[in-house]
């Protein structure tokens, strides 16, 4: 598998970072590295300064040039599994998949096997060499839609670099409880609960998040809302909607007490006490294109179950 290796990436330190020693530039700059692998690849010669060997701890004037060619071993841990995958795109570059809900992201305690990352090891080799298997950004088990990997590490270094600029477009489709009148944001920090480790919660000390939202459709006790993330923090929609009082429906960990349409049909009251996930789906994903420039869109169309929630929604209401 060698000829599937990641290729150079070059990239310029900025002046921001002039001062730092080396290996805590590049660690700025290339932060799904760790600083110790940084540091032997520096070491090693793997890492150029301006066409030159440099020390680790030497530090940066910012405007320097850098060549890094990573040896990196395969992913540890995760096997290739043909599990089956909705491509919406891909190119040498660049694999966009639609990903259904209940498939969990990244191998974890509990969930060693049966992953994106398994199904994506055995659909693309190549992918072994790179961080988390190409992976740049999550979505829960339960939250299906659009993810993007990347196929070489300069792909993956625009991807990090558009995130952390926060010029990718996400938009997501939700179905919350309650009637909203309008749309709006939310600006609040989001943290680990103080109690509950494996939740999260609107928290002072916790990092900015900032959430947009627009009604897309009115229902006598739901709401269906288009959401545009500015950040990207664990079960950051989730929270926020919660936090304002309109929690998704399904959500079995921020949802609260289900909420049943005033008359309704029996068969809306057990879709709606049935529906155990979280009504979120990514439907749209916008970004520049790493390896040609252009600014690049897709959507993904609700997925069934959504779909014929939104249908009996409609039809009682």
């Amino acid at each position: 598998m060698a000829e599937d290796k990641p290729k150079a990436v070059f990239l310029d330190i900025p002046d921001a970072l002039a001062g730092l020693r080396l290996d805590q530039a590049l660690a700025e700059l290339l932060p799904h590295f760790s600083r110790s692998k940084l540091q032997s690849w520096i070491r090693s010669g793997h890492a150029l300064i301006n066409g030159r060997t440099m020390a680790p701890k030497q530090r940066v004037c910012g405007g320097e040039r850098v060549e890094l060619e990573p040896h990196l071993e395969e992913t540890a841990g995760s096997q290739a599994e043909a599990i089956p995958l909705d491509i919406v795109y891909e190119d040498a570059a660049l694999l966009i998949v639609n990903k259904p809900a209940g498939l969990v992201v990244h191998p974890a305690a509990g969930h060693r096997a049966g992953t994106l990352v398994n199904a994506l090891l055995h659909y693309a080799a190549e992918l072994a060499y790179l961080p988390r298997a190409g992976i740049v950004h999550r979505l829960d088990k339960d939250t299906s839609g659009l993810l993007m990997i990347a196929r070489s590490l300069p792909a993956h270094h625009s991807l990090v670099e558009q995130l952390q600029a926060r010029s990718i477009q996400r938009e997501y489709l939700a179905l919350v409880q309650g009637r909203l009148s309008a749309g709006g944001t939310v600006s609040e920090p989001i943290g680990r609960h103080p109690v509950d480790r494996k939740r999260f919660a609107v928290r002072g000390a916790g990092k900015p998040a900032v959430t947009h939202y627009r009604v897309v459709e009115r229902f006598p006790r739901h709401t269906l809302v288009r959401v545009k993330l500015e950040t990207g923090r664990t079960h950051q929609i989730r929270v926020h909607m919660a936090h304002i009082g309109y929690p998704l429906v399904g959500d079995p960990v921020y949802g609260g007490r289900l909420r049943i349409p005033p008359g309704g049909a029996e068969p809306l009251s057990a879709a709606l006490r049935a529906f155990k996930r979280q009504a979120l789906h990514a439907a749209r994903l916008g970004l520049i294109h790493p390896g040609t420039g252009e600014a690049c869109v897709w959507e993904a169309d609700l997925p069934e179950d959504m779909h014929r929630l939104l249908l009996m929604l409609r039809a009682a209401a």
